[in-house]
């Protein structure tokens, strides 16, 4: 059983179904995917999607039970046993539009588990809070016209995927529920936050959500292969505190952030940790005091 000072605990799951990808995803994507890993199984090789997207035989199972993790953490929140989660699993998602994999991401998590809340009577309305160093073009792109489905979105700019300007709003019904904030390369935590806070308080003097998600990206720390901004694992121990402090006011502190990128392992498990230590109320301390195992 995971546990951080006695404050965290670790849920088994299931995995997702295909109805659950259908919320949000085009048939023929899914089973675009579902052919791709079966041919890996068959040929016993990597088999590509595109050029940076690719597929092992297990590529369908570790999709499906991440998107399944992320849905067991959102029923409880959502149902009042836990007041909020972190989603520690991948592939990635953020970046999977409705018909295409990109990005090393087959299906997207976030987007299909803030449809999976709607469905299931859970919520109304939703915001997604997007830190990653890369910006959310595929939940942008699901939720362009959704007046439900509020998408804030901070990433270096400009910078793959080539989205995320601030004139991106969203359109007919959905225009002005898609914020985008771009950064400078360089950006360290002090501006990020400040930049963050004011974002944030925007969404909010606009939208008023049920439940938040989180595509918690870990690329936007400083030296990352894959990013270019220069936040400490520490910033999103404060990251953290600030969007828990208005989900507090806003929907009973209900957040369930979904690991998304981060390639430098050894840091992106320390920002997890200040994450994880702040969604459970811990103070930011020596970030490299371990999760334990119990």
């Amino acid at each position: 059983m995971l546990a951080l000072h006695g404050r965290v605990a670790q849920l088994p799951s299931t995995p997702a179904t295909v109805d659950d990808l259908l919320q949000v995803h085009a048939r023929s994507h899914v089973e675009r995917v579902r052919e791709a890993v079966e041919q890996a199984a068959a040929r016993d090789e990597i088999v590509a999607l595109d050029e940076d997207t690719r597929v092992s035989a297990a590529s369908w199972d570790a999709a499906m039970g991440t998107l399944g993790a992320a849905l067991t953490a959102a029923e409880a929140v959502a149902t009042g046993r836990f007041r909020n989660a972190f989603v520690a699993a991948r592939p990635p998602g953020h970046h999977a539009t409705p018909d295409r994999a990109m990005g090393f991401c087959l299906f997207n998590s976030v987007a299909a588990t803030a449809r999976w809340l709607q469905v299931h009577g859970h919520v109304e309305q939703v915001l997604i809070v997007d830190w990653d160093v890369h910006h959310g073009n595929g939940t942008q792109e699901i939720f362009w016209r959704d007046p439900t489905v509020f998408f804030l979105s901070l990433q270096m700019y400009p910078h793959w995927p080539g989205t995320g300007g601030a004139e991106e709003k969203g359109v007919g019904k959905g225009e002005g529920t898609t914020l985008n904030v771009p950064l400078e390369a360089g950006t360290g935590g002090a501006e990020y936050l400040e930049r963050f806070e004011a974002a944030l308080d925007q969404a909010l003097e606009r939208f008023s959500p049920d439940f938040v998600l989180v595509s918690s990206g870990f690329d936007a720390l400083a030296g990352d292969p894959l990013g270019g901004l220069a936040l400490e694992p520490a910033d999103f121990h404060r990251l953290t505190r600030a969007l828990r402090a208005r989900a507090d006011e806003q929907c009973d502190g209900r957040v369930v952030a979904l690991l998304e990128g981060g390639y430098d392992p050894k840091r992106t498990g320390l920002a997890a940790v200040a994450v994880i230590r702040a969604l459970a109320g811990i103070t930011e301390a020596d970030p490299t005091v371990p999760v334990h195992s119990g």
